[in-house]
């Protein structure tokens, strides 16, 4: 894990914080925000688990410049650009960039299969149309494509492609990623896969970016700082509590099932509303109840730490 680079840390996924009527809610995002800073984090709007693919452009501008009035000037602020319109997603780019976000991300466009030369020709029109930073995000999960390595390890010689996210679930895949990049002073490796987050710390990733951030971000602090001072067994012992809490609101749900239920374990932590974007919606009030119960007993048990503000308890 290298210290110096320029993009590196727990990056957070964070959700979408919606009011009973859609809106965005600004001030919840002013409490996930603080909430995150709390623990080193930083955050990432408008991902997968920010429900991008569903949010109005309306909505989207909104949240940038939301984000950007209230962030901390020390931290950095990464935002998604994802579409399958290339203009769209440059022009969007202009925008959080004139807005002061440090980098964008972006997955492959999800409707047409498309073969190596067209991803690599998509990543290069955005890499050569946006005024900054861009990171290229592989989630075979949403696109239903894998980006090959070897194309990624190309694109990363652009001068604009500072870094990879990757949120495929192939062991073999992550150790090829840190093999490619871990001694990359100028592109950084990002990993989406929460399972496997101190494996990747531990052997040379620059950064995670997991989604149960948004509840326990400092699991990822600690487990960054346990690494650092080469405790491989505290940082195993973050990633068994990490392992739970992803279990908890992820087990036997589809992603956007899985999207609701976090977003109700931070309602119980007082952050945001549990509202979702249609399509998605929430589940049972049967089902909501024993999550909120299961919350309180597993960071009971697990003597996890959250800390969270006096504001949102």
């Amino acid at each position: 894990m290298n210290t110096e680079k320029k993009f590196q840390g727990t990056i957070v996924p964070v959700v979408a914080p919606l009011a009973h009527d859609y809106k965005l809610d600004k001030e919840a995002v002013e409490r996930i925000f603080s909430h995150l800073y709390k623990s080193n984090a930083s955050p990432f709007i408008l991902g997968t688990t920010g429900e991008s693919a569903s949010l109005p452009q309306s909505f989207k501008e909104d949240y940038i410049k939301t984000a950007a009035k209230i962030r901390t000037k020390d931290v950095k602020l990464y935002a998604g650009i994802s579409s399958n319109i290339v203009e769209d997603s440059i022009e969007f780019a202009k925008l959080c960039f004139d807005e002061g976000v440090d980098a964008v991300a972006a997955t492959l466009p999800t409707y047409y299969h498309l073969s190596e030369d067209q991803m690599k020709r998509y990543f290069l029109e955005l890499a050569d149309g946006i005024p900054g930073p861009l990171i290229v995000y592989n989630i075979p999960a949403t696109t239903h494509m894998s980006i090959p390595l070897s194309l990624m390890d190309e694109l990363s010689q652009h001068p604009s492609i500072v870094g990879a996210k990757d949120s495929e679930r192939s062991e073999k895949r992550l150790d090829e990623c840190l093999n490619l990049w871990k001694n990359r002073s100028d592109f950084s490796y990002f990993l989406g896969w929460a399972a496997k987050s101190a494996h990747a710390l531990i052997n040379g990733a620059d950064g995670l970016v997991p989604s149960t951030g948004n509840i326990a971000p400092s699991i990822y602090s600690a487990m960054f700082q346990a690494v650092l001072q080469k405790d491989y067994n505290l940082a195993f012992h973050y990633q068994i509590q990490s392992d739970r809490l992803g279990h908890l609101y992820q087990h036997d749900r589809s992603l956007g099932e899985s999207l609701w239920a976090l977003k109700v374990l931070m309602n119980e932590l007082g952050l945001c509303e549990s509202t979702m974007m249609p399509p998605l919606s929430g589940l049972s009030l049967t089902e909501e109840n024993e999550l909120r119960k299961g919350f309180h007993e597993l960071i009971k048990r697990e003597k996890i730490t959250l800390n969270l503000l006096s504001h949102a308890s």
